[in-house]
């Protein structure tokens, strides 16, 4: 049997330990997430009852079922939360992962319905995973299960355009979400709106162009906007901007590679860490994030990377000095055990649920400015909302109105120039005459986004002299935004 060779989206790093993995299953990402809700709600004025309500997850589905592979059955254990319907279609990923479980389904269920209030998106929050090691099968076996998974979904209504609409996560990504797409449309031939069933898919199978980008683009967006807020990045004990800025990376897969590619190329920043699942690489000059990307496409590792140091445990690396540390992987891999060790100035939460309960409350005592997750790696849903839109417009973003775009500013330069006598430089005349493209507007949109919910939570933070950290602002402003919800629903 052939099998296929890792994939790179959303890797485990040599971070998730034994000692991670035991530290995460005594602290579980409901838990841990549940607890951060209670801290909140001591900043909010709603009743135990509303609370209560928003708390608790609507439904979970366990699924067990069958494939024939080989000439021998297969049985399969899959979950699919709907942590809150408050908003229709409920929104979140499905991942393919042995370690999942119902509870860690159900916490990163919660987490979405959070981060969906938080940037204002019209949708509930929900998680999928299905208990499996993608690199153990081949990809006609893996596309044969992955379509039983999505029948016994769908017939649940647990994929449905209207209802409940997955995307990538861990151990997925553009591909298993074509396959699904695929299947609802043979099971709902008739549903015009089909291809909204599901987002991130390929471009030309209905995707949306930066999708790909768009959680590592949405985190280069609220950093820099950190350090446009002088407020915050003294808080921090930053003197000057982004620029020179060193960035260590736990996890290097889609969204830690986009990271440290926008961060580098884009602002000037120095990346000197990026800790893998073989270990962790570093220099102090700075490493160069695409010749990095390219080793470990050859190489399947990071070792013997070209004037790095290695270090084979790379989960020390998180203990580095650095500016920013991103980790950019899994739950749990900051823990109480290492977080009192941290050396950063700002910890950028990258991956979902990356610090305990614990370690969140020491690396406040510690001063170390936290960007939580709820908000920081938000840039995947909004792209997905906007994928979603473009599926039921039927229509892509710029088609209607970017020749009309073009011909404006053509009118405008000819005044220009009339006006100074003179032609416009033939550069400057080209970028103002071309119209808005789709992956510009999608990125406007998201950069809006991202910008608008860190004011947001700032000014939520500094309204209340009580709040001393952004992820208990976060969680304040997510709770006010869905308890107004509820509230009208129960009147």
């Amino acid at each position: 049997m052939i099998r296929r060779p890792p994939r790179s989206t959303l890797d485990r790093s040599s971070a998730a330990s034994d000692v991670y993995k035991r530290q995460y299953f005594m602290c579980s990402m409901l838990t841990s997430t549940n607890r951060l809700i209670d801290d909140a709600l001591n900043y909010t004025n709603i009743s135990k009852e509303l609370a209560h309500r928003i708390k608790v997850p609507n439904a979970t589905y366990s699924i067990n079922f069958g494939v024939r592979l080989n000439d021998k059955l297969h049985t399969f254990n899959g979950w699919r939360c709907v942590h809150s319907d408050h908003m229709e279609p409920v929104k979140g990923g499905i991942r393919f992962d042995i370690d999942s479980n119902l509870e860690e389904v159900e916490g990163l269920a919660a987490l979405m319905t959070y981060k969906n209030a938080i940037i204002e998106v019209p949708y509930g929050g929900s998680k999928g995973a299905l208990k499996i090691n993608p690199n153990d099968w081949s990809e006609d076996e893996l596309e044969k299960i992955t379509r039983r998974f999505a029948q016994e979904l769908i017939e649940r209504d647990m994929i449905n355009p209207a209802r409940n609409v997955p995307a990538p996560d861990m151990g997925t990504s553009s591909r298993e979400m074509a396959w699904i797409a695929d299947e609802y449309k043979r099971m709902h031939p008739a549903d015009i709106n089909s291809l909204a069933c599901v987002t991130g898919k390929p471009v030309g199978k209905g995707g949306i162009s930066g999708r790909e980008e768009a959680t590592g683009r949405g985190v280069q967006f609220i950093i820099r906007e950190f350090f446009r807020n002088k407020e915050d990045f003294k808080l921090a004990n930053f003197k000057g901007g982004l620029k020179g800025k060193k960035i260590a990376i736990q996890g290097f897969g889609n969204v830690g590679f986009h990271i440290a590619k926008f961060l580098q190329e884009e602002d000037g920043v120095l990346v000197v860490g990026i800790i893998e699942r073989d270990g962790a690489i570093f220099s102090e000059s700075g490493l160069d994030v695409q010749k990095v990307n390219q080793y470990k496409k050859n190489n399947g590792k990071v070792e013997d990377f070209p004037k790095s140091q290695f270090f084979k445990q790379g989960y020390k690396m998180l203990e580095f000095p650095c500016d920013v540390l991103i980790p950019a992987a899994m739950e749990g891999v900051i823990t109480n055990q290492n977080a009192k060790n941290l050396k950063c100035k700002v910890l950028a939460e990258a991956a979902n649920g990356p610090v305990t309960y614990e370690a969140d409350r020491i690396l406040n005592e510690k001063g170390i400015f936290v960007i939580p997750d709820a908000y920081l790696n938000a840039g995947g849903v909004t792209v997905s909302y906007f994928e979603w839109l473009k599926n039921l417009s039927h229509v892509g973003f710029g088609r209607m109105d970017r020749r009309f775009a073009e011909a404006q500013n053509q009118r405008v330069i000819e005044l220009i120039e009339k006006a100074l006598g003179k032609k416009v430089d033939q550069d400057a005349k080209d970028k103002l005459l071309e119209g808005p493209s789709e992956i510009n507007l999608i990125r406007s949109g998201l950069e809006d986004t991202m910008r608008v919910s860190y004011n947001e939570i700032k000014e939520q933070h500094h309204s209340n002299a009580k709040i001393t950290d952004r992820r208990t602002a976060a969680y304040a402003l997510a709770i006010k935004k869905i308890a107004d919800i509820y509230e009208s629903m129960y009147l």
